[in-house]
């Protein structure tokens, strides 16, 4: 007879997430907030951080950290403490510009500099990259042929959702190899959605997890074990932080970034008690996911579609 906690152990560990930056950093605030002034505002993340490393201790989980290289730069004790209390550093750029408003020189600068910062603040060299605010889109895939080309082995950056700021909707919506250009391949894990009338919906991270109720979330997860799959989940620091300052902006961004603030660790917690958790590293490490190789700019919209369908 096989046991309760043998039957628990088949269950699909999940991936946990962090993008490191603080909260006058996110594009939601980008059209009142120059980057030239983030050293005038108060900086939080550095507290926020702890305590999500704290809570992280607390259920005996190991998350990746897709650190801000101009966080690295300015605080490097807390991506030292990231890295030794045994967790995964990983890039997420250094100026949070989107990387389909850049070239592709700029985009290599901007990616060797955040390395660059996060290697000297820990003495580590990263594997993993997600682009700010999923800004890899069908006019900036170019950008994994220089993520590859870097050394990079995987990205977490393509959002297979319609949105007004970013995604690919006929993406996949599990991981996959992604065929570049230049011959290379690089590993690709969108964040969670799921499908409904034939459109992806995204789920289980950021505002999704704060604005939407619980029980969508749990659904989700329901979903991805049933196809034992793993579900990238994702947050930032600023979203434990409700007393963080007010910006004054318009009120899509400031729905988008503050509703719910109060409750995104109450259900943080609940999903660390009730789900089982690792990083993109430990993942990686047991052999899981090499994934289809899938090239997206070769897969006409027909064609997506008809894989997207299967997926569901």
């Amino acid at each position: 007879m096989i046991s309760a906690n043998a039957l628990s152990t088949t269950k699909p560990k999940h991936i946990l997430t962090v993008d490191v930056e603080d909260y006058f950093q996110v594009e939601a605030f980008a059209g009142s907030i120059s980057r030239e002034s983030w050293s005038q505002f108060p900086c939080r993340v550095t507290r926020n951080c702890r305590l999500l490393l704290d809570i992280f201790e607390l259920y005996g989980v190991k998350a990746t950290f897709f650190v801000l290289g101009w966080v690295a730069r300015h605080f490097p004790e807390v991506v030292r403490e990231i890295h030794e209390r045994g967790h995964e550093l990983a890039c997420h750029s250094f100026w949070h510009h989107r990387v389909d408003s850049l070239t592709p020189q700029e985009f290599r600068f901007d990616t060797r500099a955040a390395c660059d910062a996060i290697q000297q603040a820990a003495g580590v060299r990263v594997a993993g990259y997600r682009a700010p605010t999923w800004s890899i889109t069908s006019r900036a895939l170019w950008a994994l042929d220089v993520l590859a080309e870097e050394g990079f082995q995987y990205d977490s950056s393509i959002y297979p959702i319609h949105h007004d700021l970013y995604g690919i909707p006929n993406a996949s919506r599990y991981p996959y190899q992604h065929a570049c250009n230049n011959g290379r391949s690089l590993l690709e894990f969108p964040p969670a959605t799921i499908r409904i009338a034939r459109m992806n919906l995204p789920a289980a991270g950021g505002g999704y997890l704060r604005i939407f109720p619980l029980f969508y979330t749990q659904w989700v997860f329901r979903q991805f074990e049933r196809r034992r799959q793993p579900l990238v989940l994702y947050l930032h620091p600023w979203e434990v932080d409700p007393e963080q300052p007010r910006i004054a902006e318009k009120l899509k961004s400031r729905f988008r970034h503050y509703t719910n603030l109060h409750r995104t660790q109450a259900r943080l917690e609940y999903l660390l008690k009730h789900y089982a958790f690792e990083s993109f590293r430990d993942h990686l490490a047991r052999g899981q996911h090499t994934g289809a190789r899938l090239d997206m700019k070769k897969v006409p919209p027909a064609q997506a579609a008809t894989r997207q369908a299967i997926n569901a």
